[in-house]
């Protein structure tokens, strides 16, 4: 299955972006999972530590291997590049990698104004369109707010967009907009998951209102959740419940193909 995740920033999307992987990896699921949100935080919740890589950079700053790629020379961003360039062998050659689990960190594209036609983009783009067409595994893509990195053609790929929400009109209206521009990219199938559950009553608040927008589940409010941030474990790995929550939410997954 291949699945995007999106939602306001500081709702937990990431945690529960790893915890799906993590969660995925210990069932005997080999999983693609991609970083695509600028923060760049889901190697470390899924428990990798960057800086034990050499010469570690996100995609979009390897610009070397960029122009290689695409044929853009430096400083000429208004010349010709290549529109199709080599991304197959990207995912083996660039991933971090954890047990059954390879990290993709797209990192961010500097530009002025939105829908930048750059040669960075050109290859994010046609990396993402390859690992939701081509690959044979689990892909799991850890997204902004804004779905930067996705384009109407590869939209179409992602078999479930969720949205993570919290129990708050805020994270809801967010909830909404990002709708809006799925919709745009040609999103059909988009599901919400709740964070940060303290009861009830916060459930029935989500459901009530964001009807048109099925709840495959919740995470629970949960203070081993902070302290493994404090700390700088991956919340999976210290918080039992986590783990089953989140095998719920996988359940109500399969169930909705």
């Amino acid at each position: 299955m291949k699945i995007a995740i999106s939602g306001k920033g500081g709702v937990g999307k990431t945690t529960i972006s790893a915890a799906l992987i993590r969660y995925l990896s210990d069932q005997g699921k080999k999983v693609l999972a991609i970083d695509a949100d600028p923060a760049m935080n889901l190697p470390g919740q899924i428990g990798l530590k960057i800086e034990d890589y050499v010469n570690f950079k996100p995609l979009s700053e390897m610009k070397e291997f960029i122009e290689e790629r695409t044929g853009a020379k430096r400083g000429e961003y208004g010349g010709f590049f290549r529109l199709n360039p080599k991304v197959d062998d990207i995912p083996d050659m660039y991933s971090l990698k954890k047990d059954q689990i390879k990290v993709l960190v797209l990192g961010s594209i500097n530009r002025g104004g939105s829908g930048c036609f750059c040669p960075e983009n050109v290859l994010l783009k046609n990396l993402l369109s390859y690992v939701l067409i081509e690959r044979d595994e689990w892909v799991v893509v850890d997204m902004d707010a804004g779905l930067e990195h996705l384009g109407r053609g590869t939209a179409k790929y992602v078999d479930r967009l969720i949205v993570v929400v919290e129990p708050g009109m805020q994270s809801i209206k967010t909830a909404y907009k990002i709708k809006e521009l799925s919709k745009d990219l040609g999103f059909e199938n988009i599901f919400l998951v709740a964070n940060k559950v303290t009861s009830k009553e916060d459930i029935l608040f989500v459901r009530e209102n964001a009807k048109d927008m099925p709840l495959l589940g919740y995470v629970s409010f949960s203070n081993k959740i902070r302290e493994a941030e404090k700390i700088g474990l991956p919340p999976y790995e210290i918080d039992e419940r986590l783990k089953e929550e989140v095998a719920k939410i996988l359940e109500s997954l399969s169930l909705s193909l």
